[in-house]
């Protein structure tokens, strides 16, 4: 049975590649990115593989909420329901790392957007359905107010507190939601992968971009994640892992969903 898989940042690096390794198998692939262009490069290479199902591509910039909020709408306009969102999307360095209103926007990027994106499509993600949210090993204690406040964070302290908020707060969303709401999943999908990213944080052209578009396609579609709602898998030890202890902190999980919601409103 053919699903609908949504996949932000899909237009380089993990998202393309995980967009790639889905196709043969003839889903509808809804994508999103940041540029028109790009988008249409992905289409285009993705359509060419055998058994590639229907694309759909969708443009927004997740630093911008609003174009967030688009986002939700549009793919709501759409489609009637989705069976798995993949939230890839991520930055570690921007030429101006604040946003209009003065906040890092890899806080903004990271785990706000991903959050409100799977918030407004809860409804038609429904029960059965899955969100893999994009960690990564590297995870550091979340400096709340220190962002709230709009306090200035190096590259590293913002992606390290950006990628634990993210893991925190789909911890949170699974208890708030139970039974009632879709498999959500923490993944790291390994470390050093040749992605951007890695190139402009370590300067290394990084392993194989397969090895962490094999875990997310593994995550979205695998009968191995069908009870991996409120938990952590770590491609590093490949398997299911305890994440940072913050995470755990049922105290400090909620003081990231509050900050997050009080950002969006």
């Amino acid at each position: 049975m053919t699903k609908t898989i949504l996949i932000t940042g899909a237009t380089d690096g993990i998202g393309l590649e995980t967009a790639k390794m889905i196709a043969p198998q003839g889903h509808t692939l809804l994508l999103h990115g940041r540029n028109r262009d790009k988008l249409a490069a992905a289409v285009k290479s993705i359509s060419a593989i055998t058994g590639a199902g229907e694309i759909k591509t969708f443009r927004a910039d997740l630093s911008v909420l609003p174009e967030v909020e688009a986002l939700a709408s549009e793919v709501k306009g759409e489609v009637s329901s989705i069976d798995v969102l993949i939230n890839n999307a991520g930055v570690f360095k921007m030429s101006n790392p604040l946003t209009n209103d003065g906040y890092d926007a890899r806080f903004i990027v990271n785990v706000v957007a991903p959050y409100l994106l799977t918030k407004s499509l809860l409804p038609i993600l429904g029960s059965k359905g899955r969100v893999v949210n994009l960690s990564s090993a590297a995870q550091a204690p979340v400096d709340v107010q220190g962002f709230l406040n709009k306090r200035a964070f190096s590259d590293s302290d913002a992606y390290a507190q950006s990628k634990l908020a993210l893991t925190m707060w789909s911890f949170e969303m699974e208890k708030e939601l139970g039974a009632n709401g879709p498999v959500i999943v923490a993944v790291n999908p390994a470390s050093f992968l040749g992605s951007k990213m890695v190139k402009e944080a370590y300067g290394q052209a990084g392993n194989d971009l397969r090895i962490g578009a094999d875990i997310l396609t593994r995550a979205a579609l695998s009968d191995e994640f069908v009870n991996a709602s409120g938990l952590y898998y770590d491609n590093d030890r490949k398997s299911f892992a305890q994440p940072h202890p913050d995470a755990l902190d049922a105290v400090k999980n909620k003081q990231v969903m509050e900050a997050v919601e009080q950002l969006i409103n």
